[in-house]
C-alpha cells in the first residue's frame, strides 16, 4: 500500500523528519540522524537557505572550490567553482595556469538581450491584426511603465515587441515575442510581470476596440512566459598563441607541440561533425561553467538549456568551441549565450553566492559572462588536450583515488602507501581495494 500523507507541506521539519524515517527507511534513527548532521545550527541562515524551495528537510553539500590563476583580458582572477566531479577545478587550474604565460584569457560581450513571449490565439484575418498592431505596440509599453520604471532608470527595460504569426503551424495561433535589457540582474521576475501585463492588456484591447468587427474581439491568451533561449544574450572567450609558444603543450605524452595542436583541431572539428561526440565535448564545457554559475547563486539549468539549443541552431547539435590554426597562430574560442545576473535572487540571499561574487570584485553581468565563459573554455582545453595526449583518465582517476580510498576506509598511511603505489598503476575501484587488502593482510601476517 502507498505511503501518502495529507498536509505534509503544514507539518514542521522535525515532524516531517519523522515521517519520511519512519515510513521510507529501514533504520529510521539513522535517517534521522543523517538528516539532521547537515542542517546549519545558525536559525537565521537556516530560515534563509529552508526558503530556497519547498519541504525542505536539510542541506545538501558540494565542495566548494577554488580556480587560481585565470587571467580574463589581463586581470587575475581566483574563481569559485562548485562541482563534485573530482577532475574540474585541477583541469580548469591547470588550463588557466597553462595560458597565464600565453597572453591569458580573452573575452567579449556580444549582447545581453533577453526574450519573453505571449502566445495567444485569435481567429481574425492576420493582415487585419498586423495593421492593428502598432496601435497594439503603443499601448502595450504605455500600460506597462510603472513595471519598467526601475528598470529603464538603470538603463534597462523594453527594447522592442515583435509580432509573429505561426498560424501556417497552428490554427489561430500568435505571438508576441518582447526583448528585454534588464541590467546585472538575470530579470526572470521583472519579463514575467511585464509579459503577464502585456497579456492582460493586449486582451482588454482586442475586446474593447470599436474598430473590430465582434467575431475580431474574440482573443484567448494562452501563456505569458519568459523563453530561456537568448540568443543574443552572448559571449566569446578565446586563447591564442603562435605554434612556436606550445612546444610543451604535449611533453607527457611525448608529441611535438604542432602534432598536439593538430590533434585538438582535429578533435574539436569531430564534434563539430558528429552530435554523439558533441554532446560528451559540451558536457565537458558546462562542467567548467554550471560550476561557476551555482557558486555565483545563478541558474545552471537555464544556461544549460540555452546553451545547449544554440549548439544545435542550425538544425544539428554541434560544439559549442573552435579550434584553428591560421597563419602559424592558434586560436581556441568558445561562443555561447549566457543569461545570467549579479544582483537578485539567490545571488544577494545565499551567503555563499555574494562570497563567491566578492571573491570575483563583485562584478557586473557582463564582466561575470565573460568570467563564466573563459572557465568553459579552460574546461574544455584541458579536456580535448588530455583526451588527444595521454588520455582522460589518468588525470581523472587520479583525483577519483581519493574518493575510492575514502569509500574503503582507508587510514592516513594507507592512503598515503596508494597514492605512491598508483602513481605508476592504473587506478579502478577492484585495483585499490586489492591493494588495501593485500597491505592489511601483510600487517596481521
Amino acid at each position: 500500500m502507498a505511503k501518502t500523507i495529507s498536509g505534509f507541506s503544514k507539518l514542521n521539519k522535525q515532524q516531517k523528519i519523522e515521517w519520511l524515517a519512519a515510513n521510507f527507511f529501514e533504520d529510521a534513527n539513522a535517517a534521522e540522524q543523517a538528516l539532521l548532521a547537515w542542517h546549519r545550527p545558525d536559525e537565521q541562515q537556516q530560515k534563509i537557505i529552508d526558503g530556497f524551495t519547498e519541504n525542505a528537510l536539510s542541506n545538501y553539500t558540494l565542495p566548494f572550490s577554488v580556480a587560481p590563476n585565470f587571467m580574463i583580458n589581463g586581470r587575475v582572477y581566483a574563481v569559485p567553482m562548485v562541482i563534485e566531479e573530482s577532475s574540474v577545478v585541477a583541469a580548469a587550474s591547470s588550463a588557466a595556469k597553462f595560458w597565464m604565460d600565453r597572453g591569458g584569457f580573452h573575452a567579449e560581450v556580444l549582447g545581453t538581450v533577453k526574450l519573453g513571449q505571449v502566445h495567444f490565439r485569435w481567429n481574425g484575418q492576420p493582415e487585419r491584426l498586423r495593421a492593428l498592431f502598432p496601435e497594439i505596440k503603443t499601448h502595450l509599453l504605455a500600460t506597462s511603465e510603472d513595471l519598467t520604471a526601475n528598470m529603464r532608470q538603470r538603463g534597462g527595460g523594453i527594447r522592442d515587441i515583435e509580432l509573429l504569426d505561426f498560424t501556417h503551424l497552428e490554427p489561430a495561433y500568435y505571438q508576441l515575442r518582447a526583448s528585454f535589457e534588464t541590467c546585472d540582474s538575470m530579470g526572470a521576475n521583472f519579463i514575467n510581470s511585464v509579459l503577464e501585463r502585456f497579456g492582460a492588456q493586449l486582451e482588454l484591447f482586442i475586446e474593447t476596440n470599436p474598430a473590430l468587427d465582434l467575431h475580431e474581439r474574440d482573443v484567448e491568451v494562452v501563456m505569458c512566459i519568459l523563453s530561456n533561449y537568448t540568443p543574443n544574450c552572448l559571449v566569446r572567450a578565446w586563447v591564442e598563441c603562435s605554434e612556436a609558444e606550445l612546444e610543451d603543450l604535449a611533453r607527457d605524452a611525448g608529441l611535438p607541440g604542432q602534432a598536439a595542436v593538430d590533434r585538438i583541431c582535429t578533435a574539436v572539428r569531430i564534434a563539430t561533425i558528429d552530435p554523439y561526440r558533441a554532446t560528451t565535448h559540451n558536457k565537458g564545457i558546462f562542467n567548467g561553467i554550471d560550476s561557476v554559475i551555482l557558486a555565483t547563486g545563478n541558474d545552471f539549468r537555464a544556461v544549460e538549456a540555452c546553451g545547449h539549443t544554440y549548439a544545435c541552431r542550425d538544425g544539428q547539435y554541434r560544439s559549442l568551441s573552435r579550434a584553428w590554426v591560421e597563419n602559424g597562430v592558434f586560436r581556441f574560442e568558445l561562443e555561447l549565450p549566457l543569461p545570467i545576473g549579479t544582483v537578485g535572487g539567490l545571488t544577494a540571499l545565499h551567503p555563499l553566492a555574494k562570497q563567491a561574487l566578492a571573491m570575483l570584485g563583485n562584478p557586473s553581468a557582463p564582466e561575470l559572462m565573460m568570467i563564466v565563459a573563459a572557465v568553459g573554455l579552460a574546461q574544455n582545453f584541458a579536456a580535448v588536450r588530455s583526451l588527444v595526449t595521454t588520455g582522460i583518465q589518468q588525470g581523472h582517476m587520479k583525483m577519483h583515488l581519493t574518493n575510492i580510498l575514502n569509500h574503503l576506509g582507508a587510514n592516513e598511511a594507507e592512503a598515503e602507501a596508494a597514492q605512491a603505489h598508483f602513481c605508476r598503476e592504473t587506478v579502478s575501484f577492484s585495483a585499490v581495494r586489492g591493494f588495501l587488502e593485500a597491505r592489511r593482510g601483510e600487517k596481521q601476517a
